[in-house]
């Protein structure tokens, strides 16, 4: 019996040292992944540092999110090659319940919470707190609150999740997987959905987790918030390590890490157009005001605004402002707004009844939200692309399906779309070319302006670049662009003029040459 603890504690004693021995708490070595003869990783090697905040970065495509499937279980065991060593030990997992056993927790983009439960309940879903059989409530909020005071969220954790900002479920996500105690926390893309102090918020809540011991995985496209916080970089291209970067080492840049990224330097990221000359207004909205009467309060108040020919109109304010709810209410008013106000096209005086008048006038809307209300992720590309105007390719009403196959191809290749053909499923593929497949659908309706909102989000670098460039050459063919963003330096690169809104009103309105982050955020918080 002695001599069976002896070895029982001597094993323990060996695998501690070795835990302690072993700066990586996670090594990736050699990770191959193909999906029906497409190598989505290729050796990949991954190691991260016990402790750190380690970004991993990428043009969409890269294999970011594949690998953290196969690190999560998502892509189990046996469906890939490598090895996965976690804490010194390798592991098989076979689904995702395994790698969270482990210590292992993965925050999506979309959030996995249920909308119609508490908070409380959303922490402990599937890991509920138990007297006997039964489930203890009482201790359960308990343990609820003191999950959310170590994500510093001061909510009842009484109160419904759909109640809550995309910030607030966020970090229900992250007190969700600190109550099961994650040694190794993953977040892909944890910003893209979130204001700049919300956005600040939470990567200061990165920070205080490290300082408790919690290593941190960033999947995220937001380069100045990767360079602000990572400890280290590491980059994918094409399925493949490029490189870790170091930030002891002075060896993270804006610029290093944009040429390991595309495999090629971007030295202005923001094209420069050669011809900004402006013609007549395209769009006026005088006094246009929006009720949202599920909110039961106006979401859009008395807004003046217009777009010439030929201009880029950045609209910037922070979430809730009332810039979707804008661009929502001139394109048809599919949320069934009560409006009023005028609205001119090319000088005619006009009334949308639906978004098919806004189209007739020739006004498209590129959505935010692509997967949910852009695409049909079920389709392939050819059928997005001709969804907005499946009369430019019938005749007596039968679709000419030589014709879509033609129109779909054109907009392939001058949108650089990257997929084998145009047969290919929409949503299989990456978020940068999802944007694009949205972009050639209204742009198959052969607009005169066009309302871009959040038109990069959630895409990397390289894809950005091309999209910038898209619209140049766009308004080079006299379009006009209305581009809503988040992102204050979009808006200042691309636009012409910009209009700051908040609390559903137009607070400000600044020539490009005049507008600078301080000055659009001075009037954004008003």
């Amino acid at each position: 019996m002695r001599l069976s603890l002896l070895r029982y504690s001597t094993t323990c004693f060996v695998k501690e040292r070795n835990i302690m021995m072993n700066p990586y708490i996670l090594e990736m070595n050699n990770i191959s992944k193909e999906f029906t003869g497409v190598k989505a990783l290729s050796n990949v090697n991954f190691k991260v540092n016990r402790g750190e905040i380690h970004c991993l970065i990428g043009e969409n495509g890269a294999g970011k999110s594949t690998l953290m499937k196969v690190l999560s279980g998502v892509y189990p065991h046996g469906t890939y090659s490598g090895d996965i060593v976690f804490e010194g030990n390798i592991q098989n997992f076979a689904k995702i319940s395994d790698s969270v056993k482990t210590g292992i927790a993965i925050i999506y983009q979309e959030l996995a919470l249920f909308p119609d439960l508490t908070v409380y309940e959303n922490i402990f879903v599937g890991n509920e707190v138990q007297k006997g059989s039964l489930v203890d409530w009482n201790l359960t909020i308990s343990k609820a609150k003191e999950m959310l005071k170590m994500v510093k969220l001061n909510v009842n954790p009484e109160v419904l999740i759909k109640d809550l900002g995309v910030g607030k479920q966020q970090l229900v996500e992250i007190a969700k997987a600190l109550s099961k105690d994650v040694k190794l926390l993953i977040l892909d893309e944890p910003t893209a959905a979130l204001n700049e102090a919300e956005s600040n918020n939470l990567l200061q809540l990165l920070r205080e987790l490290k300082s408790q011991g919690i290593t941190s995985i960033m999947i995220s496209h937001k380069l100045k918030e990767v360079i602000a916080i990572a400890d280290q970089i590491t980059v994918l291209r094409d399925g493949r390590t490029i490189c870790t970067l170091d930030a002891a080492k002075n060896e993270i840049s804006e610029s290093v890490i944009i040429k390991h990224m595309v495999g090629r330097e971007i030295d202005d990221i923001y094209p420069k157009r050669t011809d900004q000359t402006f013609g007549d207004k395209v769009l006026e909205v005088k006094n246009w005001t929006a009720y949202d009467s599920q909110l039961g309060r106006e979401v859009v108040k008395d807004v003046n605004l217009h777009v010439k020919k030929g201009e880029i109109v950045g609209i910037a304010g922070l979430m809730g402002s009332g810039r979707t709810e804008l661009a929502q209410s001139i394109f048809g008013n599919p949320k069934s707004y009560r409006v009023h106000g005028e609205l001119f096209v090319n000088g005619a005086k006009k009334t949308f009844k639906n978004p098919k008048d806004a189209i007739n006038a020739g006004i498209a809307y590129v959505t935010e939200d692509r997967k949910g209300d852009g695409l049909f992720l079920i389709q392939d590309i050819k059928q997005n692309i001709s969804a907005a105007n499946l009369r430019g390719i019938s005749s007596h009403g039968v679709i000419n399906t030589n014709e879509e196959v033609k129109i779909s191809n054109e907009y392939k290749s001058s949108l650089n779309i990257k997929a084998p053909s145009v047969e290919q499923l929409v949503g299989n593929l990456s978020g940068g070319n999802q944007q694009k497949v949205s972009l050639g659908k209204w742009l198959f309706v052969n607009p005169s302006l066009l309302i871009l909102d959040e038109p990069t989000r959630g895409i990397d670098v390289g894809a950005k670049f091309e999209i910038y460039t898209i619209m140049n050459k766009l308004i080079n063919q006299g379009m006009s662009i209305i581009m809503i963003s988040s992102e204050l330096t979009e808006v200042l690169g691309m636009s012409d003029r910009v209009y700051i809104m908040a609390e559903g009103k137009i607070k400000g309105e600044l020539a490009a040459h005049e507008a600078d982050q301080e000055k659009i955020m001075k009037l954004a918080t008003q």
